[in-house]
């Protein structure tokens, strides 16, 4: 019985020690590092360089968990349960706000996704999988407006609109507030649903 105590704690130890990297690497991406050196990533964490592959088969294994990390975390920002049968301006105003509010939170993990994804299949098909729910999301949402537009290219435009990829531009690349960048989305989504 007494044997069980000191591997409980190393356990532990070892636990907290690999959640230690993982909060690291997330606050270098929250401070736009997406490829750290190991050296700084095991220093952030307060942990020798060695100690760090003791946890992690390599920087793409650490990588691939703190993404992980950071969208569960992001997980609790969802969209809300959306009704297909709601009015069209209060299915985008909803889905708008979600979709701002989630990418928000999801920015600096899914930045990092998108820089490791080309050398970390696990990555990539996590990004894929994410984006098909997404589509699936606003094919479930808008179906009677799509259905309306009887244009096969609707879709196609506002899955690529309502991307963390357009959010990204929208905000960092044509420095636009989040409130500018939901309104633009906004307007773009009306024009496309084609709503009075």
């Amino acid at each position: 019985m007494t044997l069980t105590a000191p591997l409980d704690g190393r356990h532990l130890r070892r636990e907290t020690n690999r959640d230690a990297v993982i909060e690291a690497l997330v606050e270098l991406f929250a401070e736009g590092v997406f490829q750290p050196a190991a050296s700084d990533i095991a220093e952030r964490a307060g942990i020798s360089v060695r100690s760090l592959f003791r946890y992690f088969d390599d920087v793409d294994d650490l990588s691939r968990a703190a993404i992980e990390h950071a969208l569960a975390k992001a997980r609790l920002v969802e969209a809300p349960d959306l009704d297909p049968a709601a009015p069209t301006t209060t299915k985008i105003d909803r889905l708008v706000d979600s979709r701002v509010n989630r990418y928000e939170a999801i920015a600096p993990a899914a930045r990092a996704a998108r820089i490791c994804a080309h050398r970390n299949p696990v990555v990539a098909a996590q990004l894929q999988q994410q984006r098909a729910h997404l589509r699936n999301e606003l094919r479930r949402l808008f179906a009677s407006e799509l259905a309306r537009t009887n244009n096969d290219t609707t879709l196609p435009a506002i899955d690529a609109l309502c991307s963390f990829e357009t959010y990204d531009l929208m905000r960092n690349g044509q420095n636009l507030s989040k409130t500018r960048t939901a309104a633009a989305l906004t307007s773009a989504l009306h024009a496309l649903l084609q709503t009075p």
